[in-house]
C-alpha cells in the first residue's frame, strides 16, 4: 500500500513567516505527519533544533518516520500543545525562536473513517485526537441533554438550525455510526446542491467539543508568547472563526501599548506591548493551493513577533 504525502496548507508562507536560522530553537506544537517540521528543519539546518508535539500517536509514529533523517535536531512528543512549556522545560529549552500551531484536523485523520471526524466515510462516533483518552462524540450524541445539544451546534458549529437538528439527534437515538448522524442531519436540514454537507458545522462543533480546542488554544496563546525569545515569532494557522478571532483579539490586544477606553485621556492601565503582528491581515492560501486541496479554502495565517 502506498505511502499518504503529508502536504501541510500554507507551507511557504509558514517557513518565510517563522523565518528560521541554524542555531534555534522551534516548537511545532501540532506536528501532524510533520510536513511543516521538516521544512522548518531545512530551513534552520545545519543546528536548528525542533520539538514536535501531537495529541495524536499515530501522528507522532508518522512525524517520527519522516524526520527520522533529522537525528537529534528533531524531538517528538505525544502531548497537547498546553503542555509546550514542560516538554520544553524536559529538553532544558528556557526560550524559543519560533512557535507553529496548525489547527483543527488533519487530512490523514479525515481520510481514515475509524477515527469518527468525517461524514463521508463510515465509522465509529469517535473524534479524539487521543484515542486513547477523553469522551467521545458519540458520548454527546447520545447522552447529553437536547439542549445542550444545540447549544454546542450552535456556539462551536455557528449552526443556525442548531435546535432543530439537536431535537432530531435526540428522537433517532441510540446513534451508532459517522453516516447515520450525517444522514440524519441532512435528512432534517436538506441537501442543497453547490452547498457544502449539511453536517459540516455539526461535525465541527462535535469535534471541538471532544477535543476542548478553544479551552485549549484559549490557554495555549498567552504560554507561546511567554515562551518566545525576543525576535522570536509564533505562527497560528485557524481553520474556525471562532479560533481565528481569539488569535486576532489576542494579537491586537498584545501589540498595543495602552488597554484603556478611549474616554480615559491618561492611560491608568499600564500594559505595554509585547509582540507586534507581522501583518495586520491574515494570510489566505492562493487559489492554486485551494486548487490542490480544497481543505485549505478556511485557512487563515498569522503571525505575530515578540519584542
Amino acid at each position: 500500500m502506498g505511502q499518504l504525502t503529508h502536504v501541510p496548507v500554507l507551507f511557504k508562507e509558514v517557513i518565510v513567516g517563522l523565518q528560521p536560522r541554524a542555531g534555534c530553537k522551534y516548537i511545532d506544537g501540532t506536528v501532524g505527519a510533520g510536513g511543516h517540521a521538516e521544512g522548518i528543519l531545512a530551513a534552520s539546518a545545519p543546528s536548528g533544533l525542533l520539538l514536535g508535539l501531537d495529541r495524536d500517536p499515530d501522528a507522532v509514529l508518522a512525524a517520527n518516520r519522516r524526520l527520522a533523517s533529522c537525528g537529534v535536531r528533531a524531538t517528538v512528543m505525544h502531548a497537547p500543545y498546553v503542555e509546550m512549556g514542560r516538554c520544553a522545560q524536559d529538553l532544558g529549552w528556557e526560550r524559543v525562536d519560533g512557535i507553529l500551531l496548525d489547527l483543527g484536523v488533519s487530512s490523514r485523520q479525515f481520510e481514515q473513517g475509524k477515527r469518527g471526524f468525517s461524514f463521508v466515510r463510515e465509522g465509529p462516533l469517535d473524534m479524539r485526537f487521543d484515542p486513547s483518552s477523553g469522551m467521545t462524540a458519540a458520548e454527546i450524541v447520545n447522552r447529553w441533554p437536547q439542549n445542550e445539544i444545540a447549544k454546542v451546534l450552535s456556539e462551536l458549529g455557528e449552526e443556525r438550525q442548531s435546535k432543530k437538528i439537536a431535537r432530531a439527534v435526540v428522537e433517532a437515538r441510540p446513534i451508532e455510526s459517522t453516516l447515520e448522524l450525517a444522514r440524519i442531519i441532512a435528512e432534517e436540514k436538506g441537501e442543497k446542491k453547490g452547498k457544502r454537507h449539511a453536517a459540516t458545522k455539526t461535525f465541527q462543533a462535535l469535534r471541538i467539543a471532544v477535543n476542548g480546542e478553544l479551552d485549549a488554544l484559549k490557554a495555549a496563546l498567552p504560554l507561546a508568547l511567554d515562551m518566545l525569545a525576543p525576535g522570536g515569532r509564533l505562527a497560528v494557522i485557524a481553520f474556525h472563526s471562532l479560533e481565528d478571532r481569539m488569535v486576532k483579539q489576542m494579537f491586537r490586544r498584545e501589540s498595543r501599548d495602552c488597554l484603556c477606553s478611549p474616554e480615559q485621556i491618561v492611560c491608568a492601565c499600564g500594559h505595554r506591548a509585547s509582540i507586534r503582528e507581522v501583518r495586520r491581515r491574515p494570510t489566505k492560501p492562493s487559489s492554486d493551493e485551494v486548487a490542490r486541496n480544497r481543505r485549505s479554502r478556511s485557512a487563515r495565517l498569522r503571525i505575530a513577533e515578540k519584542m
